[in-house]
C-alpha cells in the first residue's frame, strides 16, 4: 500500500483524524486552527482539570478566547486517554521541553509519550513534533521508537517547531510562516501538504537538524540581544543616562539597527532555556558556546540587579527595607499572558521577600496570594499606602495615568514612565 499517496488524498478530502498532544500554548491554538479548516481534532492532555474546562468550552489561557472552542467544538474533542491515537492518523507533538537542575535538557515529557503512544502506532500513521530541542532529537526519536517501521514508506516523521508569541494581536498561527522538515522526501513532502492547510506560506529545510537548529537560532537572537541592552542598561544607570531615550533615538536609523529593549529579565517557554540546549549540545563537538552563553548570564542576573537598584534605591531616600510597604506590578513572563514559567518577576519577588519586607503584588491574570506574597486587588486610589510600586510586567489594563498620579514612589522597569522623573525611578 502506498501510504503516502492515501494520507495526502485524506488531506485533500480532510478526513484525516488528528490527535494533538499537549493542550497549551502551542497545542491548543493548533487544534483550534485545524477545527477552523474543518478537521477532526482531538486533543489529549494528561490534565484532568484542563481537559474539564476545554470539554465545558472555557479557555485556560489568557490568550485564547473561549468562543473560539465554542465556535469549533463540532471539531474538536478534549481527552486525557492516549489510547484514542490508534484511531488517528497523524499525532503531534506539542509538550515543553524544560532544564533539569543542571541545566541540561529535559526530554521527559517527550520520551514519556512516546513510550505511552507507541502501544497504539501502526502503519500508515505520521508523527509530528513541534517542541523546541537540540539538533538530533528527531533522528533520536527515531531510533529509539519507530525502528518496527520504515520511514518514509510505512511511516512519517516531522519536525516543524513552534513559533507561537501569546498575546501577539499581529502574527498568529495562520499568518506566520511555518519551517518544516522531514526524516525522509516523503516526509517532508506529507508535511508540506499539512502545515499549507494551516499557514499562508511553509518554509522546507533539508533535514530535521536544520530545522532543530533554526528553532534555536531564532530565541537565540532574542537572547543574545536582550542581553545587550540589558548589559547597556546597566552601562547607562552608573553614567546617569535613560537607556530607554537612548535605544528610541537609535531605533530611528533606518538600517543596520533592531530594536530591542531592556527588563527585569527574560522569561517564558523558551528564550531563558533554548540556548542551554544548543549549549548543551555543543559540547559533544568539544565547542563552547561562549557568547551565547554569557549573553545567558546576563540576563540570568537582572533579577538580581534589579532587587539591588530597589534597596539601594530606597536606602538613598532614607526607607528601610524591612519597614517599607512595596507593591510589585506583573508577576508572569511577558505583559497580557498568564503564563509564570520562568518568570524574572517571581525571582525578583523571592529575592525581596528574603528582607521580610511587607510584599504586595497585582497581576490581572493571577489573583491569589503567592510565595507568602498578598494579592492586592488593584485600587489605583489606594496606591497611596505603598513605599514604592515596582513595575515588572506592562500589562496593557494597567492605567499608567492613574498609576502615576496616585503612587508615592515608582520603580519603572519597562520605560513607561520615561518623562515623568519626580516620583519615577528607571531602573
Amino acid at each position: 500500500m502506498n501510504y503516502l499517496h492515501l494520507n495526502l488524498s485524506k488531506l485533500k478530502n480532510k478526513t484525516n483524524k488528528i490527535c494533538i498532544i499537549g493542550a497549551g500554548y502551542v497545542g491548543l491554538p493548533l487544534g483550534i486552527r485545524l477545527a477552523e479548516q474543518k478537521f477532526n481534532v482531538t486533543i489529549i492532555d494528561k490534565n484532568e482539570k484542563i481537559i474539564n474546562s476545554l470539554k465545558k468550552g472555557k479557555s485556560h489561557l489568557s490568550n485564547i478566547d473561549a468562543k473560539n472552542i465554542f465556535e469549533n467544538k463540532k471539531n474538536l474533542l478534549f481527552t486525557s486517554k492516549y489510547n484514542v491515537i490508534k484511531n488517528c492518523d497523524f499525532i503531534i507533538i506539542c509538550l515543553p521541553t524544560p532544564l533539569t537542575k543542571n541545566k541540561e535538557p529535559d526530554l521527559s515529557y517527550i520520551n514519556d509519550c512516546m513510550k505511552e503512544m507507541k502501544k497504539y502506532l501502526s502503519k500508515g500513521k505520521a508523527i509530528f513534533l513541534e517542541s523546541t530541542t537540540y539538533p538530533g532529537t528527531t533522528d533520536e526519536l527515531a531510533q529509539k521508537y519507530l525502528g518496527d517501521f520504515i520511514l518514509g514508506k510505512n511511516f512519517f516523521l516531522i519536525y516543524s517547531p513552534e513559533r507561537e508569541d501569546p498575546a501577539n494581536k499581529k502574527y498568529n498561527i495562520s499568518n506566520v510562516p511555518k519551517v518544516v522538515s522531514g526524516h525522509t522526501k516523503n516526509c517532508l513532502k506529507l508535511a508540506i501538504n499539512f502545515y499549507n492547510y494551516i499557514t499562508k506560506e511553509t518554509v522546507p529545510v533539508s533535514s530535521t537538524k536544520t530545522a532543530e537548529l533554526t528553532k534555536l537560532l531564532e530565541n537565540i537572537y532574542r537572547s543574545v540581544n536582550v542581553g545587550l541592552v540589558n548589559e547597556m542598561k546597566m552601562i547607562a544607570d552608573k553614567m546617569n543616562i535613560n537607556i530607554f531615550e537612548v535605544i528610541d533615538a537609535a531605533s530611528t536609523k533606518p538600517f543596520g539597527f533592531s530594536t530591542f529593549y531592556p527588563g527585569p529579565g527574560l522569561g517564558g517557554h523558551c528564550i531563558p532555556i533554548d540556548p542551554f540546549y544548543l549549549s548543551w549540545k555543543a559540547k559533544e563537538f568539544d565547542f563552547s558556546t561562549k557568547f551565547i552563553e554569557l549573553a545567558g548570564e546576563i540576563n540570568s542576573n537582572m533579577p538580581m540587579w534589579i532587587s539591588n537598584k530597589i534597596l539601594e534605591n530606597l536606602n538613598l531616600l532614607g526607607k528601610s527595607i524591612k519597614l517599607s510597604k512595596i507593591l510589585i506590578l506583573g508577576l508572569t513572563y511577558k505583559k497580557n499572558v498568564n503564563d509564570l514559567r520562568e518568570s524574572p518577576s517571581i525571582k525578583i519577588l523571592e529575592l525581596l521577600k528574603k528582607y521580610k519586607t511587607k510584599l504586595y503584588f497585582n497581576d490581572p491574570y493571577f489573583n491569589k496570594d503567592f510565595n507568602k506574597a498578598k494579592f492586592f486587588k488593584m485600587d489605583y486610589k489606594k496606591l497611596k499606602n505603598f513605599d514604592c510600586v515596582v513595575l515588572l510586567t506592562d500589562h496593557d489594563v494597567y492605567d499608567y495615568k492613574k498609576i502615576l498620579s496616585n503612587s508615592n514612589l515608582i520603580f519603572d522597569t519597562r520605560g513607561k514612565f520615561q518623562k515623568n522623573k519626580k516620583i519615577v525611578i528607571s531602573i
